[in-house]
């Protein structure tokens, strides 16, 4: 079937939404996490979730780690009107602080979120989430090498966002 220039506005769009709840969760910026559901989505992982109590969890959860950085790789998205259905292959890192052995850990997630997204008001979101982990690992983290050009922050803080071009 050939898409159509607004399929194709739809699949940027879309694909746009999944890259900003990366950032939202490397930066742990909830207003940014927020801004990528609808306010009655459901995100489900081990129990269904309100975008709410996603955003609690991903709070205490995100705490756990000294930095986390999620990459996305293959992104499928078929638009149907204003609904669209959406698979985001993504590897995450997740950074443990040192333990009682004095060593960090890298806790690595590859896995799949598969989005049934919505158009409504003319904005792409997400209206149910499913997660999916295909396979993790962790491994010890090297020795930190040299450090080109400064440290990222997990937090609006982070040099991205003085950095952000403002319309």
């Amino acid at each position: 079937m050939q898409k159509t220039i607004d399929d194709i506005l739809a699949e940027s769009a879309i694909r746009d939404v999944h890259i900003r709840y990366c950032r939202a969760n490397d930066r742990r910026d909830e207003d940014l996490m927020r801004s990528c559901f609808h306010s009655d989505a459901v995100i489900e992982l081990h129990e269904p979730l309100t975008v709410d109590a996603f955003i609690d969890m991903g709070r205490t959860v995100l705490s756990q780690y000294v930095q986390t950085w999620h990459n996305t790789g293959n992104q499928l998205v078929e638009v149907d009107g204003k609904t669209a259905w959406a698979e985001h292959y993504t590897t995450s890192t997740h950074r443990i602080a040192a333990g009682e052995d004095g060593l960090e850990c890298d806790f690595i997630v590859s896995g799949r979120y598969i989005d049934q997204m919505e158009q409504r008001s003319g904005e792409w979101r997400i209206a149910k989430r499913k997660m999916l982990v295909d396979f993790s690992r962790s491994d010890p983290a090297p020795a930190a090498t040299v450090s080109l050009g400064g440290q990222g922050a997990r937090d609006r803080s982070d040099a991205s966002y003085a950095m952000r071009l403002r319309a």
